[in-house]
């Protein structure tokens, strides 16, 4: 019998090579960029962490330490940390068309975006909309 349970912790992005197969899955993307010298960030690093085991399954977590990816700054247009982006598929919109045009299908956007302290409840609202259901705890 186990008392403690291992905890899912965040993906921890070393290149935007690694985004491609996690967009890919079809499941929503929280990416939180940050630096370690930020105070903001290490408030919402213990939040993001508690997201990660949370959502296990359902979503992905990932963290982007904007000093480690540069790339990241230039490619997300990130002026501040630390900074929240949702990526997900586009909602699908209820037409007479009996199927999506190809080139909708599978396209991934941006479905939300925010920097600064945010509360918990919001962002597990944001993921949830988007598709997340929370594990089984």
């Amino acid at each position: 019998m186990a008392i403690f349970r291992k905890r899912t912790k965040p993906v921890q992005l070393r290149s935007l090579d690694e985004l491609e197969p996690l967009v890919a899955s079809g499941q929503p993307v929280l990416l939180d960029f940050f630096q370690f010298n930020c105070a903001p960030c290490k408030v919402m690093d213990g939040i993001v962490n508690e997201l990660a085991d949370e959502y296990a399954g359902s979503a992905h977590v990932v963290k982007v330490n904007v000093q480690q990816v540069p790339a990241a700054i230039q490619e997300f247009k990130i002026r501040s940390t630390p900074t929240f982006v949702l990526l997900g598929a586009p909602p699908a919109k209820r037409s007479k068309k009996a199927s999506p045009a190809p080139e909708r299908q599978g396209r991934v956007t941006t479905r939300w975006r925010g920097s600064g302290l945010v509360k918990k409840d919001f962002l597990m609202r944001q993921l949830e909309s988007n598709g997340a259901a929370r594990a089984a705890q």
